[in-house]
């Protein structure tokens, strides 16, 4: 799914912490990674994502996931809810 989605969508987490709930919960479509972010910090994302068959998007970096989120700082992850 490309990135350009996630600026639109309507209902999307962002940032790990909220992500990683959403996930748990079963809410997520596909969600998005930041190349750049702290490795420690997204891979518990990541082997969730994998563990609840989540797709996951690769961002070059925090500042332009943040960008796409419409926030003025950086973002390690980003998720489209269903």
């Amino acid at each position: 799914m490309p990135l350009e989605t996630l600026r639109t969508a309507g209902n999307k987490t962002i940032g790990t912490k909220q992500t990683i709930k959403a996930v748990q919960k079963g809410l997520v479509q596909v969600v998005f990674v930041a190349e750049d972010a702290d490795k420690q910090m997204v891979t518990s994302l990541t082997d969730l994502c994998h563990q609840n068959q989540v797709p996951v998007n690769r961002v070059p970096s925090m500042k332009e996931l943040g960008e796409v989120c419409g926030i003025q700082v950086g973002a390690a992850a980003a998720a489209i809810l269903k």
